[in-house]
């Protein structure tokens, strides 16, 4: 199948870092971790300021009752938004995490999946004698207990979750591939397995899976942290269509009414010394044919 090539056009600027896009109710919500707030925008562009979150927001979802859930990076933990506004733990991930808690798909059940770093990034990119550590995917229960549900994920960052929710797949940025894990009842995943694998840092066309979602079609949308654009990607690893962003890729979702609007979240870099105090990222958008699918 021949791969299909888009230009990302402006849709909105003036953030500092966007991740976690997820369209809900008529709206693009996100998190800008430099900042410290969940935004959400509509179509037109109306961009408003839904939450505060000191602790650096990153992933979003939410419970069947209709209740946010965001990630607090630096202090490990999944909060909930109740309905009067205020912001109380739901899950603490910390048991099974290191440096920073990240990126979260909720299933339909309420079940949050978490990721982390594992080690400090940014550390590593500026030559320091770091070593990048696997880490674990932290299972938040619509209780708030917590559990490991996978170990030894080379940055586990963004998943998706199939329509039926019996297969979640992660995104392990480090280990430059897509991870798919069979979903039981109870939430536990089993059956690991390489979805795709891509070429790794240093090679040609390599890709280090960020935020990512699902298609229709059963494809995977993944923003590429190496590189300004994002890519569609067939069980298997064919890269079957190619979205050319402003600057490099972080995130991504499939919105709008019908679903077919891909919004990519793209910034300078993802260094957090870069960013802080500084309001370069963007929201780009491109309609696309295939509609999203699962969730996020």
């Amino acid at each position: 199948m021949a791969e299909e090539t888009w230009e990302a056009e402006p849709f909105i600027d003036g953030i500092s870092f966007g991740e976690g896009p997820r369209w809900h109710e008529g709206r693009l919500w996100f998190s800008d971790f430099y900042l410290h707030r969940v935004c959400s925008v509509a179509p037109g562009g109306d961009l408003r300021v839904e939450l505060e979150v000191e602790a650096q927001p990153s992933g979003l979802g939410w419970l069947p009752d209709g209740r946010l859930l965001v990630v607090a990076m630096k202090t490990m933990q999944v909060l909930r938004r109740e309905p009067d506004g205020t912001l109380v733990e739901h899950g603490d991930v910390g048991p099974w995490s290191a440096f920073l808690a990240n990126d979260m798909v909720v299933s339909a059940d309420g079940r949050a999946y978490v990721g982390n770093f594992g080690f400090d990034l940014d550390a590593l990119m500026d030559g320091e004698s770091v070593e990048p550590k696997t880490t674990s995917l932290v299972r938040v229960d619509p209780d708030g207990s917590a559990h490991e549900a996978a170990a030894e994920l080379s940055f586990p960052n963004g998943s998706v979750i199939f329509p039926d929710g019996k297969t979640l797949v992660v995104g392990e940025s480090l280990g430059f591939r897509l991870t798919a894990f069979d979903v039981a009842p109870d939430g536990s995943l089993a059956n690991q397995r390489v979805w795709a694998q891509f070429p790794s840092f240093g090679s040609d066309g390599a890709i280090a899976p960020d935020g990512s979602c699902l298609d229709a079609e059963g494809c995977i949308w993944v923003a590429n942290a190496l590189g300004a654009e994002c890519v569609r990607v067939a069980e298997g690893g064919e890269v079957r269509g190619r979205v050319r962003t402003s600057q490099p890729s972080y995130a991504c979702m499939l919105g709008g009414e019908d679903r077919r609007t891909l919004y990519c979240l793209t910034a300078p870099s993802s260094h957090a010394s870069h960013l802080t105090g500084k309001t370069d990222g963007r929201v780009e958008q491109v309609r696309v044919e295939v509609p999203g699918a699962g969730l996020p």
